[in-house]
This record gives structure tokens, C-alpha cells and sequence, in this order.
């Protein structure tokens, strides 16, 4: 039998209102992503959401069958953002994604202290490029690797392959790749749509609410470049990956992460879940895919070693 390819829904990186949100979170607790990862990554001054609001979302989504896994933030930057990131760490209810070395060092401490505590997840902004790298973080506890978004598939089935996967304390790592959404280039203390409206980080006035799918940026001629969301820079393209699943599989991927836009997104699941798990035809997906009218190209260079705004193929 083909194995079947889980899906992930990633973190929401925008700020959406609550009201929204909540909407957003009801679809997908009826879909069929078998992972939900929830919080705030990008922006602690995102506050509309705190600590106890995520662990009820959690709990329901839990009781609608979903795994839900609790993310912490890409780049730490103050002492408060730590506290929060150990307090994310400290409970042991869900499992938790490491979002840099911060949270690395407060999930292996929480191991060594208790080793029968849930394993984590390694996110995606931590650099494991390797399989002594992965070797070296599964020692620590972690049961989930996801892949950094620019390494091809290839090298993914070099780092930990299916046949021979690395094993930590809580048995065989599993891989997950990054397969729809806009690509997560890099991280600053400097928030860039603060920058843009010309007003100081600490005094935004929070324009990041009005750009439901980020900031687009276009180069000297016009072209779609990159997003700018808040502190975070995403490409501009949507990497999608609906015509992988044989290579996916090949790669040792037990999931895949779709990273959640503000159109259509619920029936994006839908489509991938049919291509990987249902038998659709690709094509069929592609066309659909793209007749969505989604914020952005379709591209998929970064998985087979191309250069990462590669069209997607017809």
C-alpha cells in the first residue's frame, strides 16, 4: 500500500482579526489536516491571542480529532519573549515547536529533568541541514523534524531517510515538508511594515492587520518579489508541492506542511489531501490550484535544487 501523507497546518504567520481567526480554525477543525500548530511565531506585540486562549483553541481542535502542536516564536529578542517561550515549553498538555535555540534549550532541559515528557518538534527556522544534526537534536527529545523550507527532497532523504531513520529517545524522527505557502525567507529585529508606514517598531499602530496576506513588494519592473510581514520576509510566490507525493514519500516525509493564506485555504487541504491520499490526478489539482485566484505564483524550485522562484511545472 502507498503511505499516506499527513497534512500539517502550519502556524498562522499574519494577524488576522479574532473573529477571523476563529472562522478560520472552525473550517479547519472539519478538514482533513490530521495537525494543527498553533501560535504566534512572527510578533509578540500580536497580542490579541495569549497564553490561555491558545491552550482552549488547542482543546478544541483536540476534541475534533486534530493533533495539535503549540509553536513558539522565531527569533526571541527580549527577556518577557523568553519567559513566554519557557512557559510554552513548561506545560506538557501538547507537543511544542521549537522555533529557535531558545526553545531547544527549555524543551531538552524539560527532557533531561523528566524524560517521560512528550517529545517536540524541530521547526523549520532551526538549522538542521544534516543527518548529524538531526542525530544530535533527536538526542534531546525531539520525535518530528521539519525540514528547512530550501532543502531539496534528495538532501532531505539523505538527513533521514525512510529505510534507515533516525532514532531518538522516543523512537524513529519524523520528517515533515514544507509543501504550500509562501516561503519563510528570513526574520529581523527590525519590523519592515513598520518601516514602510514610517513609524517606529514599538509604535506601529499595528498595520500589519491590514495586510491579510502581507505586504507585497514588486521589483523595479513591476514584478511580484517579496512580502513583508512585520519582522518577517516571505517570498512573494507561493511554494507548492501538489505533484510530489511520489517524491515526498521517496524522501522519507511522513507529512506535509501547508502554510495557511487568507483565500480559499481550507479547499487547498482538500486538494492536496486528494492528490497525495485520494487518488486525484495532478493536473486536475494544479489547474484548480491555480484557478483559486491565491495570493501569489505557484513555484517549487527549492525541491529539486533550482533556483527557488522556478514556476511550478504544467
Amino acid at each position: 500500500m502507498t503511505p499516506t501523507l499527513d497534512l500539517t497546518v502550519g502556524p498562522l504567520l499574519y494577524w488576522w482579526p479574532r473573529a477571523a481567526t476563529m472562522d478560520f480554525y472552525g473550517r479547519i477543525a472539519e478538514g482533513p489536516a490530521r495537525t494543527v500548530v498553533l501560535g504566534e511565531v512572527v510578533c509578540s506585540r500580536r497580542n490579541d491571542w495569549k497564553f490561555e486562549d491558545w491552550l482552549a483553541l488547542a482543546r478544541d481542535l483536540a476534541a475534533a480529532g486534530k493533533r495539535v502542536v503549540l509553536a513558539t516564536l522565531a527569533l526571541v529578542a527580549s527577556e518577557a519573549e523568553l519567559r513566554a517561550v519557557q512557559r510554552l515549553a513548561a506545560q506538557d498538555e501538547f507537543e511544542v515547536e521549537a522555533g529557535d535555540a531558545s526553545a531547544l534549550q527549555a524543551l531538552a532541559a524539560g527532557r533531561r529533568a523528566c524524560p517521560g515528557l512528550r517529545p517536540f518538534v524541530i521547526g523549520p527556522h532551526v538549522n538542521v541541514y544534516n543527518r548529524a544534526a538531526l542525530e544530535l537534536h533527536a538526542a534531546l527529545g525531539a520525535g518530528t523534524w521539519v525540514a528547512a523550507v530550501e532543502l531539496a527532497l534528495d538532501a532531505v532523504a539523505a538527513t533521514n531517510p525512510r529505510a534507515d531513520p533516525v532514532i531518538g529517545p522516543h523512537g524513529p524522527v519524523a520528517t515533515e515538508v514544507f509543501g504550500f505557502g509562501r516561503l519563510p525567507l528570513a526574520f529581523s529585529a527590525r519590523c519592515f511594515t513598520a518601516r514602510h508606514h514610517r513609524l517606529p517598531k514599538d509604535a506601529c499602530d499595528f498595520r500589519c492587520r491590514s495586510d491579510a496576506d502581507g505586504l507585497l513588494l514588486s521589483s523595479g519592473e513591476g514584478e511580484p518579489f517579496l512580502v513583508l510581514n512585520g519582522i518577517q520576509t516571505q517570498s512573494a510566490a507561493l511554494h507548492a508541492l501538489p505533484a510530489a507525493g511520489a517524491a515526498l514519500r521517496a524522501a522519507g516525509a511522513r507529512s506535509v506542511r501547508l502554510s495557511p493564506c487568507a483565500a480559499h485555504f481550507p479547499r487547498v487541504v482538500e486538494l492536496f489531501d486528494a492528490a497525495y491520499n485520494r487518488g486525484a490526478a495532478a493536473a486536475d489539482v494544479l489547474a484548480e490550484l491555480r484557478g483559486l485566484g491565491l495570493p501569489g505564483a505557484l513555484v517549487d524550485g527549492y525541491a529539486w535544487r533550482r533556483s527557488g522562484m522556478q514556476p511550478l511545472a504544467a
